[in-house]
């Protein structure tokens, strides 16, 4: 139907002479049989009075089941109310992109007399070092920690960003704490897949501090609902846009520095340790492993406890 309202509208275009080929650059050869010649020009306008338009494509489409996916945010809320209600902490942690750091261009503008001069490509031979951001969000204070690392994102750096931020800040925030709820993707450093991050939060969490640790993974291709991404990550970046990390201090200092109207205070931390990648836990350590596999979707929701607490 449309198609034929196509046809008479070109006809009725052509006839009235409204656009010629040769007007167009275009070779005035005659049309097909049963074809009638007109420009793009008239086809676009054909198309606007139907109703067409360009779209690109729109991401819709869920590979994974949409049942699950509602179940697990669902039962996310469930524990996140749980353990505020009982004064236990709650943390979110996610590993920002990797950046480079020199003079390289950051997206976003600043206000100055000039612009900046960067390299004209981001060649990482040009770089003094690489960043690798391992944030730790506590969505009831407000607060974020983030460690810097040189090397690379692994399981091990994970657990050490962990630990960290547990005795520097989370053992003091929540003293008499014996459990700890942590928020988190399905892919990277902190995988629910990946047994060398069960065995850094049983060594770095559990066996040191004696934590029992729950682990919620937020189904795949949702990570943009984990509160790190929206209520840290994404004003640190705010914070640094236009601004290149020519060193270390640069890229620390814009991450303390930022602040948000409702209190969001950040600390920050460069970790210079090297963290190969490739690694896998030995035998003796997934042995050792004290991991208690929920009954709702025990893909994403586990428990580990110290290994002596068998």
């Amino acid at each position: 139907m449309r198609l034929t309202n196509i046809r008479v509208l070109a006809k009725v275009t052509a006839r009235r002479g409204r656009c010629r080929p040769q007007d167009h650059g275009q070779d005035p050869s005659p049309a097909a049989p049963g074809g009638i010649r007109v420009c793009s020009n008239t086809v676009g306008r054909l198309l606007k009075k139907l109703d067409f338009a360009l779209h690109v494509n729109k991401k819709t489409l869920s590979s994974g089941s949409g049942v699950d996916r509602d179940r697990q945010f669902r039962c996310i809320r469930s524990a996140r109310k749980r353990f505020e209600r009982l004064g236990l902490p709650i943390i979110s942690v996610d590993t920002k992109k990797r950046e480079m750091i020199g003079l390289f261009k950051n997206p976003g503008a600043k206000w100055a007399q000039a612009a900046t001069p960067v390299y004209d490509h981001d060649f990482r031979t040009d770089a003094s070092g690489v960043a690798i951001s391992y944030g730790i969000y506590d969505p009831q204070a407000n607060h974020g920690s983030v460690f810097v690392g040189t090397s690379h994102d692994t399981a091990d750096f994970a657990g050490d960003a962990l630990g960290r931020w547990w005795k520097r800040d989370g053992r003091n925030r929540y003293p008499k704490a014996r459990r700890i709820l942590i928020l988190a993707d399905c892919g990277g450093s902190n995988g629910n897949r990946t047994a060398a991050w069960k065995c850094a939060l049983q060594a770095k969490l559990c066996d040191d501090f004696g934590l029992a640790v729950t682990v919620s993974h937020y189904p795949p291709g949702t990570s943009k609902w984990n509160p790190i991404e929206h209520r840290l990550f994404s004003e640190v970046s705010k914070n640094w846009a236009g601004h290149p990390l020519a060193s270390y201090e640069t890229m620390l200092k814009y991450i303390r520095t930022t602040r948000t109207q409702q209190g969001l205070s950040v600390t920050a931390t460069l970790l210079r340790g090297d963290y190969p990648t490739g690694q896998k836990p030995a035998a003796k350590e997934i042995s050792r492993l004290n991991v208690r596999r929920h009954r709702t979707l025990p893909a994403w929701n586990y428990t580990i406890r110290p290994a002596r607490e068998t």
